[in-house]
């Protein structure tokens, strides 16, 4: 696969669970199942890739678990939490993804890497949490766990409310020397639910810290270290819009660096959700002005690759 474009692939909530299903194991594999099936397409049509994933909802609910059996067993560390959700939720791609290369008579091996990455103490973001995790709650359910717990809780986009933690900018990848040996003949699965935020030390020794790094501003860094052609993001929607949910809405084909800034002041795109993603886009094709990122739905990924849908964010 040496000489195949190389993509990364940011895979949004509903690739891992879909609406109104049962949040178990079992409803996630089901789901993941499909998604491989997408993934698999395009590694068929002659990409090389990475996939990232979120993990706000699992995060959430290991935590949730974790603290409600606080009697029986200690809880574990927030960190800890993050990297137990990279492991489920990396085994149930690996699992399904190689079946679905398999029956395309594709040879390529997926593997997960348990991915660290490195935030900064003092980042701002500590002082100001804006990233879900768990469950929706109603405004009285997140009103009472504010009370009781002292939770950060905020209103998600109008879906409903859900806690809030840190979400600390990335600033290295503590295992991209492991990620890029594997890279030309395997899938790897890393920088999981964002990465788990790591603070060096002054001796160099990495502390776990109570964060949610944004997996598509993880991607977006992943994508620069791997030197990738196109960095993919794949979310619920087939288009950026601005207006959204207004009778003026306007999907966009395309976003040139100085538009994306534009509208990005201008307030047109949701803090919690397609924010980040226009945020990832402007950062990859600044860093690499030959390159371009891709917004998408995951039915639509193959054709937005083909150029035939999507929001391509190019720096002209």
């Amino acid at each position: 696969m040496q000489d195949d474009p190389r993509i990364v692939i940011a895979l949004g909530g509903n690739a891992l669970q879909s609406k109104g299903s049962e949040p178990t194991a079992q409803a996630q594999l089901e789901v993941v199942r499909r998604t491989s099936e997408r993934i698999a397409q395009i590694s068929c049509a002659g990409y090389e890739m990475a996939l990232v994933h979120g993990n706000g909802p699992q995060v959430g609910r290991i935590l949730l678990a974790s603290e409600t059996a606080a009697d029986v067993v200690p809880p574990m560390p927030f960190d800890v939490c993050g990297a137990m959700s990279q492991g489920y939720i990396g085994y149930h791609i690996q699992q399904c993804l190689r079946y679905a290369l398999n029956e395309r008579n594709r040879d390529v091996s997926v593997v997960t890497v348990a991915t660290q990455v490195v935030v900064e103490a003092g980042d701002p973001a500590f002082q100001l949490p804006t990233k879900p995790i768990g469950p929706f709650y109603t405004e009285e359910e997140a009103r009472r766990l504010k009370q009781e717990k002292g939770y950060t809780m905020r209103e998600d986009a109008g879906r409903g409310w859900r806690r809030v933690v840190a979400s600390p900018l990335p600033r290295r990848i503590v295992e991209i020397d492991a990620v890029r040996k594997l890279w030309d003949d395997t899938i790897v699965i890393t920088c999981g639910g964002g990465g788990i935020p790591v603070v060096e030390q002054p001796d160099g020794r990495l502390t776990g810290v109570a964060a949610v790094i944004d997996k598509d501003l993880a991607a977006e860094l992943l994508a620069e270290q791997v030197h990738a052609d196109i960095l993919m993001i794949l979310t619920e929607v087939e288009k950026v819009a601005i207006n959204w949910g207004r009778p003026d809405q306007k999907d966009l084909d395309h976003l040139s660096l100085a538009e994306a800034a534009r509208y990005a002041k201008e307030g047109q795109f949701g803090v919690g959700s397609m924010l980040p993603k226009v945020e990832a886009a402007m950062r990859f094709v600044r860093a690499a002005p030959d390159k371009r990122a891709i917004i998408t739905s995951l039915d639509k990924a193959i054709e937005a690759l083909e150029g035939k849908t999507g929001t391509t964010v190019t720096f002209a």
